[in-house]
């Protein structure tokens, strides 16, 4: 018989004949009720007396779906949450849920019906909703929560749930008063919470342990990755091949040990770029292994892209190409340097250009090795 749902509980268990009451810790943090827990597993405890015992002080649930550069920039809340609430449980509702590292979010959900049915029957005293996707505000509205942050559904739009979301909000729907955003991502994302941010870091693992060969990199030089690519979405990011070609080359001939970075949608163009300066391009790989590539290198060079959110996610040094965006958006914590063309960009979050050519061709290449030499100085 349950006295309590997220206290204590006692079931009564028939062994050798006899009743014996067994104590349930359902508020531990070790805590499954489908499966044995993994104190149990490993010492062979019970919940009566358990050393392992971590009664839950908050339950959490973050609901941040989009892309994967994204949910790794919204990990810093999860830094914040623990000093908070040290024996938090963290539940986490994605469609990238292999970016996310185990070892801080107690459970980790894919976006399908069975994490729906399990969410809208569930119990949190925090619950935040970072998307204005429709079927993210929906879930929110629909959570049983003592406390809830983001962006919720009225008028079958996307809205603020309340006035902390209320900035964010409008820089998502008026390019002017994006324009005119000074906070960072995370700042915004902090303050939707009501937190005050303080450059808390990414969350991400290097996977250093998968004993993936990187030989081929000369370590005894100062590494620099070229993170040649920028999606589909936002062409008018693209720096041009000749520009890459150049800045390999003069690199190189400073004697960096230089790798072109990128994923499937660039490899003929990284193959080029490769071809045309002599610099290596060990191909494209999957998540994991260019994760563990990025972490090979000293320095990345790249616009901004998943790529971006890697190299900061694993505090490496960083020049950040940017056109299109508010530069403001960007925390680099103090190891990275922003850049921006020449000529002044006019075509704020747009996917072409207004003009015809994309500003990213007013980016001289020497512009970019400077911002190498100065972040990443070889020995004289």
């Amino acid at each position: 018989m349950i006295f309590s749902i997220f206290d204590k509980f006692y079931i009564c268990a028939v062994i050798n004949s006899f009743y014996t009451l067994l104590v349930i810790h359902s508020d531990c943090l070790h805590f499954r009720g489908d499966i044995p827990c993994k104190p149990h597993k490993k010492y062979g405890v019970h919940c009566d007396g358990c050393i392992y015992y971590q009664p839950i002080d908050k339950r959490i649930l973050i609901i941040k779906l989009g892309a994967i550069g994204d949910v790794i920039r919204t990990t810093p809340l999860v830094r914040r949450y623990r000093q908070l609430y040290p024996n938090c449980k963290i539940t986490w509702l994605t469609l990238s849920p292999d970016i996310l590292p185990q070892t801080e979010i107690n459970e980790i959900l894919t976006f399908n019906a069975n994490s729906v049915v399990y969410l809208q029957n569930a119990s949190f005293d925090i619950a935040i909703n970072l998307d204005k996707e429709k079927e993210a505000c929906s879930l929110l509205k629909q959570i049983d929560a003592k406390e809830k942050f983001g962006f919720t559904l009225i008028d079958n739009v996307p809205a603020p749930i309340n006035s902390l979301a209320q900035h964010k909000f409008e820089t998502g729907i008026f390019d002017d008063v994006s324009l005119q955003n000074t906070q960072s991502y995370c700042e915004e994302i902090f303050n939707i919470c009501g937190l005050e941010y303080a450059h808390e870091e990414y969350l991400l693992d290097n996977h250093a342990d998968k004993g993936y060969d990187w030989s081929f990199i000369d370590k005894s030089k100062k590494v620099v990755g070229l993170n040649t690519g920028c999606g589909g979405r936002w062409t008018t990011r693209l720096l041009p091949i000749e520009s890459f070609i150049q800045l390999a080359k003069e690199l190189r001939i400073q004697g960096y040990e230089v790798i072109i970075l990128g994923g499937e949608q660039e490899n003929e163009r990284n193959l080029e770029i490769s071809n045309k300066s002599g610099t290596k391009y060990p191909g494209y790989f999957p998540l994991n292994q260019f994760i563990s590539l990025i972490d090979q290198c000293d320095l990345v060079v790249t616009q901004v892209t998943m790529g971006m959110h890697l190299t900061l996610g694993l505090k490496k040094k960083i020049v950040l190409m940017n056109n299109i965006f508010n530069p403001h958006e960007f925390d680099l914590f103090d190891r990275g340097i922003l850049i921006q063309p020449d000529k002044k960009c006019v075509c704020f979050y747009l996917g072409t250009c207004k003009l015809g050519e994309s500003c990213m061709h007013d980016l001289p290449p020497e512009k970019i090795r400077q911002a190498v030499n100065k972040l990443l100085p070889l020995e004289k």
